[in-house]
């Protein structure tokens, strides 16, 4: 059976999902316009603000009292335009931050400790020294029904607004919400096309990877050879936090349009021996920094394998985000340009183009069929191999997605030529998608080496592709570079 799905007809939610949708495409609009300024919030309030952030940094004086501080404090903030939301927040970085005396006096009876027992005493008064004031007021916010979605939403805020601004707030806001959405609080849920229709809402509004353009193109990767899973936590609980979407498919996809491909027919779940994930989108930008991805992987694997296990095969259809932009950078040089191959450089030139105009059009060429083009095709693969094993940020990856899925103690098995040929997959990585494979009986050992050493396993064709870049450079090898440890799988 097709996916053509007409949206009328779509199990219930009828003509309103029209509605709703025009209503969902207005948010994604204004959800990048800031908000408007409130006007200026008179000299009176700021002084009873304050004399509500003191009161709840000092000594706790009962919970009813703190309750309502704190909600007084919180309908400030949110009835507050963005201007006055900069001041609050500027307010909890400049007054509440630890005493600096009370520390030195802990640190040096920490260094004066004569014995166990003096050290392990003196270690607690140093802890307690360096508890900010700050860190006490936020803590009551878990007072309120919804304090802590309000604080998740002010850490969101603090980044829209300028974060550099508050290192210590933006701090202490990522120390407590690492602490109450550890991965022993969150829920894992399927999301399925029967869920509520405020719910599917939120999954087109927050999908990251590749945008959900439908209400069909969103059934159809609700479909039954499809999942959709997500984090919720408890104080959240109608918020994903971090989804992924799964297709169970018979091999290993190389194109993401194919996946989402609403008239491919319908796979019995039952036959499936691979499972891909296609896009994993973090929902909250208050969360960021909370490790959740991985384990949310991990989970969603030991789900799928409970209720199919004739998986075999756990692998991503991934982007590569920063391709097209180290790319760029290169082609600025003119060392790199010399090292082109010939027949990729008259390619190039033929164009009329220079830089990433040239490659974009002969990408656009090879789409609309004009031509193969197998050099370039082998060049990019090349550079691609290159940045993702070689291109690093200390001994980690340069790469974001690449990071992730290392980390999380993948291999880097294929590189997909014309993987994704959207507007955006052209634009970020020059068509180009990977896979990160998640060989079960090798997680473990590969995270333990990435986490020791920064070693990455690749798969022997990318690691072809990887030798091909390394002969393009070996004349003009950089002295003194290390070299980066590399396993074939």
């Amino acid at each position: 059976m097709g996916k053509d799905v007409k949206v009328e007809g779509a199990r219930g939610l009828g003509a309103s999902m029209a509605g709703l949708w025009r209503r969902l495409v207005r948010g994604r609009d204004e959800d990048r316009e800031p908000s408007s300024p409130a006007a200026a919030v008179p000299a009176r309030t700021w002084r009873r603000v304050d004399e509500l952030l003191q009161a709840a940094a000092g000594e706790y004086d009962g919970e009813a009292r703190a309750r309502e501080r704190v909600g007084q404090l919180l309908a400030f903030y949110q009835g507050a335009g963005d201007a006055d939301r900069r001041v609050f927040l500027g307010r909890l970085e400049a007054g509440f931050g630890p005493g600096k005396a009370e520390v030195r006096k802990a640190i040096d009876a920490y260094l004066a400790a004569r014995d166990d027992g003096d050290r392990v005493r003196a270690e607690g008064r140093l802890a307690d020294s360096l508890e900010s004031p700050r860190l006490r007021i936020l803590r009551q916010f878990n007072l309120l029904p919804d304090g802590v979605h309000a604080l998740v939403d002010m850490r969101a805020d603090l980044y829209r607004l300028g974060a550099d601004a508050c290192p210590a707030l933006e701090q202490d806001l990522l120390r407590l919400l690492t602490l109450w959405f550890d991965a022993g609080f969150l829920e894992l849920r399927r999301i399925g096309w029967e869920s509520p229709a405020s719910l599917l809402e939120k999954l087109i509004r927050y999908e990251a990877v590749h945008e959900i353009k439908s209400w069909s193109d969103l059934r159809n990767r609700l479909d039954s050879d499809r999942r959709c899973y997500a984090f919720f936590h408890g104080r959240m609980p109608a918020e994903p936090l971090i989804f992924v979407e799964v297709a169970l498919v018979r091999d290993i996809a190389d194109k993401v349009q194919t996946l989402l491909d609403e008239s491919q027919p319908t796979l019995d779940p039952e036959s499936a021996t691979t499972a891909i994930f296609y896009s994993i989108s973090n929902a909250q930008a208050g969360l960021r920094g909370v490790s959740m991805g991985e384990f949310l992987i991990k989970r969603v694997v030991q789900q799928l394998l409970s209720e199919y296990p004739r998986l075999r095969n756990f692998a991503t259809l991934s982007p590569i985000p920063g391709f097209s932009r180290w790319l760029d950078r290169q082609l600025a040089e003119a060392a790199y340009l010399a090292r082109i191959p010939a027949e990729v450089q008259a390619l190039l030139e033929g164009t009329g183009k220079s830089g990433m105009a040239a490659i974009q059009h002969c990408l656009s060429a090879e789409l609309g069929g004009t031509a193969a083009q197998p050099a370039l095709k082998a060049w990019l693969e090349g550079e691609c191999a290159y940045y993702l094993a070689r291109e690093k940020s200390g001994k980690h990856p340069l790469d974001p997605v690449g990071r992730f899925h290392f980390s999380n103690g993948a291999s880097l098995g294929r590189i997909n030529w014309l993987g994704d040929v959207s507007a955006r997959g052209l634009r970020q990585s020059c068509g180009l998608m990977v896979n990160y494979i998640y060989a079960l009986k090798n997680i473990e050992r590969q995270h333990q080496d990435y986490a020791r050493e920064g070693s990455l396993t690749l798969g022997a064709d990318v690691e072809r592709c990887l030798d091909a870049a390394l002969r393009l450079r070996r004349a003009r090898r950089p002295a003194g570079r290390p070299a980066t440890r590399v396993e074939v799988s």
